[in-house]
């Protein structure tokens, strides 16, 4: 098994060379600044609420949401899990930048209900060196969000966490499926 991604064969919008990448991402934000105005807001969100979500391609969070820029600290990460950074970025969220209210939202169909803590092994004969974090795999998506709000509602780092709530966002429809954190 190899741990290195590959782009799909056939896939007509795929675009090689991370070079080739980067630089129409550098072109793109040179047309967005040209036309950028400063909003004249600070680094603390509107609806004092972070988010936590899977960095997958397929989630547009703002427009899922309702969101605007400014309403909303964003944390994304593989899975969307609840790690030792995502507990630091939202001790800092809350503690330093005034947010209240989580969210977490995995989502149907995810990478990580296929992988296993074996990738830890696979990587460490690949390169050499074992991965020092977890792969965080999981098989029941509604069963991983309640674990990552337990995670929220139990770290003595984080001051509000009466308001976490978790979700699971249906790929295929769009819609958000609220998880029980007692079943």
């Amino acid at each position: 098994m190899t741990t290195s991604a590959a782009v799909p064969a056939g896939s007509e919008n795929a675009i090689t060379g991370g070079s080739a990448v980067t630089n129409r991402l550098v072109e793109a934000n040179e047309r967005y600044a040209a036309a950028f105005t400063d909003p004249g807001m600070d680094a603390r969100p509107v609806l004092q609420v972070a988010v936590v979500a899977c960095m997958d391609a397929r989630l547009d969070l703002h427009a899922a949401l309702g969101l605007q820029l400014g309403d909303c600290h964003t944390i994304r990460n593989a899975g969307g899990v609840v790690t030792d950074d995502v507990i630091r970025s939202l001790t800092i969220s809350q503690r330093a930048l005034g947010t209240r209210s989580v969210v977490l939202i995995h989502h149907t169909n995810c990478g990580m209900e296929s992988l296993t803590e074996d990738f830890r092994h696979d990587l460490e004969m690949e390169v050499g060196q074992r991965p020092s974090w977890a792969v965080e795999a999981f098989r029941d998506v509604d069963q991983d969000v309640r674990q990552s709000m337990q995670r929220v509602r139990t770290s003595p780092f984080l001051l509000h966490t009466d308001d976490v709530r978790g979700f699971v966002f249906d790929v295929k429809t769009g819609l958000l499926r609220e998880i029980d954190p007692a079943s």
